[in-house]
């Protein structure tokens, strides 16, 4: 049951890593796994290696954390290969209300995460503001075109994974920035394309284990601090998630729309306000408020759990 639970919380993960705009991370966060996951990729290294090599498989496991591991990402597989296609349509056929469960969601983890900062100072405060102001500025920061070198698709997993693990920064997004998130998150795993897949995949895990460790010395270190500026990262985000919003297309030098694959590619978006209070706005306050209440559940679950 433990690992089904962490199946079930793996799954999650993949869901808001399909999301451009809702980190991996901050679902993590707020379902109690974070540091644990954290740590258990850190401790891949030559003394875990050197017990595998021996054939002592057992202490292995226990040294890595290896069954937590396996039922986490195994999850996060399931959703990423399993929904991709789900999310694709719901994206074209609901967006709107989409985006507005997703805002709910991450608005409600700001105060959950925020909450955890054992002690409150000056650092804390200004490094929360720093994070906000850096998530916003990522929002703002006009997407590059579509590559597909191999050096540039492992970069890609380098710096996906990495913000895929950063509460409040989505991999997703930052795959949008570089230019390859169709590509990648879309093209590439709806259509198995091993040729994009295994860069990404190589970055993705190279990139993981050595950011781990130093996620691990600095959430060791300055807990509090660290905790606010990924509150902060969740906060500066909500811009991204914002439910109303324009497309903006990605244009070549001529100044002419960017076809692929036989649809414009989308460079970006830009956040309106809704012209008036129809039932399509009141739906997506509705979806926000049902936003809200899954993480206020799923922390009311973690809280009893831990009593």
């Amino acid at each position: 049951m433990e690992y089904l639970v962490y199946l079930l919380k793996g799954i999650a993960v993949g869901v808001a890593n399909i999301i451009p705009g809702v980190s991996g991370g901050t679902i993590a966060l707020i379902t109690g796994i974070f540091e644990r996951l954290i740590n258990a990729i850190k401790s891949f290294n030559f003394t875990s290696a050197k017990l595998l090599f021996k054939g002592e498989f057992k202490e292995f496991a226990i040294k890595t954390d290896l069954y937590f591991l396996i039922s986490l990402f195994g999850g996060v597989v399931l959703a990423i290969v399993l929904l991709a296609r789900l999310f694709d349509f719901l994206f074209d056929a609901y967006p709107v209300y989409i985006w507005s469960y997703f805002f709910g969601l991450v608005l409600a983890s700001v105060y959950f995460v925020g909450k955890t900062i054992e002690k409150a100072s000056a650092s804390v405060l200004i490094i929360f503001m720093v994070g906000t102001a850096i998530a916003i500025a990522l929002s703002f920061i006009n997407p590059a075109s579509e590559n597909s070198n191999f050096f540039y698709l492992v970069i890609c997993g380098i710096v996906a994974v990495c913000s895929m693990i950063l509460p409040g920064l989505s991999g997703s997004f930052v795959l949008i920035l570089m230019g390859n998130y169709q590509l990648v998150a879309i093209q590439a795993i709806n259509n198995r394309d091993m040729g994009i897949l295994l860069p990404v995949l190589i970055g993705a895990v190279g990139g993981l284990i050595a950011f781990s460790h130093v996620l691990s010395w600095v959430f060791k270190k300055y807990k509090n601090q660290t905790i606010a500026i990924l509150t902060g990262f969740i906060l500066g985000s909500l811009n991204v998630l914002w439910p109303w919003k324009n497309s903006v297309y990605l244009k070549d030098d001529l100044g002419n729309d960017v076809i692929k694959h036989g649809e414009h590619v989308i460079a970006g978006y830009v956040s309106v306000i809704p012209d008036n209070i129809n039932a399509e706005v009141l739906f997506a306050v509705v979806f926000m408020i049902i936003g809200i209440v899954s993480i206020s559940a799923i922390e009311l679950a973690a809280s009893k759990s831990n009593k």
